[in-house]
């Protein structure tokens, strides 16, 4: 509305403060409509408090709904001077002997001696091949505490690890560029140069990235002859480098029985313990349930509800004090959400037939506030007496009669029960036999050293080292190749290779109909497989639950959409054919309130229910306003133009007024008429 500036223009009539009270009777339906936008703004931003705080409640509903939370265990080592410990919830309560025979380490080897570390070693114009493979260096006679040379020994390789090459060319084919491009190739090993202060005091040294017996070192070299009498390294035969240090594996006992593992970190040991060792020693491991971390969990869980209960109540309580109520009070969005968390507290829970079914049974109780307590001592007792059901009360939680079957995970849509399982097929692993055995354990670089592939889909190639082998050794390398390629490792790719009476087999590591090997050429293949080699693509696996066909993929069986079954997955792997027992599923509290709270902040949700019809409330208000505005300048300039004319007819009334007064003065008798003399 326009600002009012226009006086009377000579009447004396105040027009400025007439239209001004006018307008302000005017503008009363644009005061109604600014005092309602005040209120649903008010209540837009109560709903982002309310918002706000099921987010907070549902994210620690998110971490309590699944089965970690609750078997929690705990793994102290009396001496932690000699190995630490971690517990996962697959460990098994006890006391456990442990002693630490002897440490793993990386083995270490190192060349003779050089005067300078930047001067070339090969001649110029030459390409030299460093080929590194990993393996077990066996029988014969070892170095003296490990430092020297091996004679006559075996050398078995690592078929796990990765084999890798490093190209020296005139760039670098320095003590220097040596050390940086095997550095920079990232081949599992670890180059640096140290002197030992004689009149050729560096030397290069070469350390195993990883540790244990299975990691040592055989080191390859074509090329430059100069660069093969420093570097090449075979523990089986010639040996241009002298080790350092020896790999080795961890050893020791738990309960008197022998222990080997290739790193300081031993998971297999005790079970669901990985013990961490230090040196040397003997100590004892005691692994306990840890209740403590299950108290804090069921703590949090009503600090949760409690937490969101009162900014509910705050929200729509009437305060008796004040007279005046919430910004949400009656509101029937908020009523819904607090009566549909209190239904699901008071539901019991079903499916995993456990001696815990409800909150009172482990002391959670509703109070006449609506907020929750706990009965410490009742607590203490179900956790003593029923701590393998703590987790089915809160978690969503699957357990399966066959060992071979295993709960895999569920859905939102999964319903509660026991269901029947039948399994109808098992899942296979895509495979390519060759058609005949090996023709030549000789491999020739550029002759019969290439094999293309394809595995699950990525086609690659990959390049033998040129020697004699033996069939086994052949499989072996074969293997360490397929695991080294980059396409295979990023796409999560891997293979073994067997061989029988030198017939290879490659086989994926991956289950179901997307596992696929197959070769396609390369000057090896005929030599390795034969003309013919057989592919078999793998197979998933197939069943049902609870009588319906569930989707098989790979080793998984899923529950079938708009089942009851929906979105149960089970691991089926291995057993026979047919009926295998029952899985019986649950969701307890915390699982099934993140999934109501989660339905509830989603766009489709109770909440931008509300506040979209709130916002489109005010967006109508503003457009009303915009038109009541334009409406009320319109008036005022309606009322300005009425009052300025009414203020010039007053104005020429006065005048004329004015004019008479004069006129009538100047008649004869009439002046003392209007004097009042004569």
């Amino acid at each position: 509305m326009a600002t009012i500036s226009s006086a009377g223009v000579g009447s004396g009539l105040d027009v400025n403060g007439i239209v001004t009270k006018l307008m302000a009777l005017e503008q009363q339906p644009i005061t109604v409509l600014d005092k309602k936008e005040a209120g649903l703004q008010g209540k837009l931003s109560s709903y982002g408090s309310v918002s706000g705080a099921l987010s907070a409640f549902q994210s620690t509903m998110a971490g309590m709904s699944y089965l970690s939370a609750f078997q929690t265990f705990s793994a102290t080592a009396v001496d932690s001077t000699i190995l630490s410990t971690l517990a996962t919830n697959l460990a098994a309560p006890g006391s456990y002997a442990v002693t630490v025979g002897q440490l793993a380490q990386a083995q270490s080897i190192l060349t003779s001696g050089k005067a300078t570390t930047n001067t070339a070693i090969a001649a110029g114009g030459s390409t030299t091949t460093l080929s590194f493979q990993f393996g077990t260096i066996t029988g014969g006679t070892p170095p003296v505490n490990g430092v020297g040379t091996y004679s006559g020994s075996t050398f078995t390789q690592d078929a796990s690890q990765a084999t890798g090459t490093v190209i020296i060319t005139d760039g670098n084919n320095s003590l220097q560029g040596i050390r940086d491009a095997i550095n920079a190739a990232n081949i599992g090993v670890s180059a640096t140069i140290v002197s030992d202060g004689s009149a050729t005091p560096y030397h290069l040294v070469l350390t195993s990235k990883a540790t244990g017996a299975t990691s040592n070192m055989k080191i390859s070299v074509s090329g430059d002859a100069s660069l093969a009498a420093l570097l090449a390294y075979n523990p089986a035969g010639t040996q241009n480098m002298t080790q350092s240090q020896a790999g080795q594996n961890a050893t020791g006992t738990v309960n008197g029985l022998a222990i080997s593992s290739t790193t300081n970190v031993v998971s297999s040991a005790i079970p669901g313990v990985t013990l961490n060792l230090a040196k040397v020693g003997t100590t004892s491991v005691n692994v306990a349930r840890n209740t403590n971390s299950v108290q804090t969990s069921v703590q949090g869980f009503v600090k949760a509800y409690n937490d969101l209960s009162a900014t509910l109540r705050k929200m729509t309580a009437y305060d008796p004090a004040t007279k005046k109520g919430g910004p949400l009070q009656g509101d029937a969005t908020i009523q819904g959400i607090q009566n549909r968390l209190r239904t699901l507290l008071n539901t019991t829970i079903t499916g995993l037939g456990g001696n815990l079914t409800s909150l009172s049974q482990i002391g959670i109780s509703f109070q006449l506030d609506g907020s929750l307590a706990l009965d410490a001592t009742k607590l203490q007792t179900a956790l003593t007496n029923n701590f393998s059901d703590m987790a089915g009360l809160f978690a969503a939680v699957g357990s399966t009669t066959d060992s071979l079957v295993s709960y895999a995970g569920s859905s939102a849509n999964t319903r509660p029960g026991s269901y029947a399982l039948n399994v109808t097929a098992l899942a296979t692993q895509g495979q390519t036999t060759g058609s005949a055995a090996a023709i030549s354990t000789i491999i020739a670089a550029s002759s019969n050293d290439t094999l293309n592939m394809t595995i699950d889909g990525v086609s690659a190639s990959v390049v033998l080292s040129a020697g004699t082998y033996t069939n086994a050794e052949i499989a072996a390398q074969l293997q360490s190749l397929i695991n080294g390629v980059a396409a295979y490792k990023t796409a999560g790719i891997s293979a073994t290779v067997t061989q029988s009476g030198g017939v290879f087999t490659i086989t994926s590591a991956r289950y179901g109909s997307a596992s696929k090997v197959s070769i396609t050429g390369g000057n090896g293949a005929a030599n390795l497989f034969g003309l013919t080699p057989t592919s078999t693509d793998g197979v998933d696996t197939a069943g049902s639950i609870d009588g319906v066909a569930a989707v098989g993929s790979g080793q998984n069986l899923t529950g079938a959409t708009n089942t009851a079954a929906e979105g149960l997955k089970l691991l089926i792997s291995g057993g026979a054919l047919g009926v295998r027992g029952s899985v019986n599923f649950s969701q307890g509290y915390a699982y099934r309130l993140n999934d109501q709270v989660g339905k509830m902040l989603t766009t489709s949700g109770v909440l931008s229910a509300r506040t979209d019809g709130i916002n489109r409330s005010i967006k109508d208000i503003d457009n009303r306003r915009t038109v009541l505005n334009d409406r009320l300048a319109t008036i005022e300039a309606r009322y300005l133009a009425q009052f300025r004319a009414l203020d010039t007819l007053v104005s020429k009334f006065q005048s004329t007024g004015n004019f008479l007064n004069q006129q009538l003065g100047n008649l004869p008798g009439v002046s003392s008429l209007v004097t009042g003399k004569g």
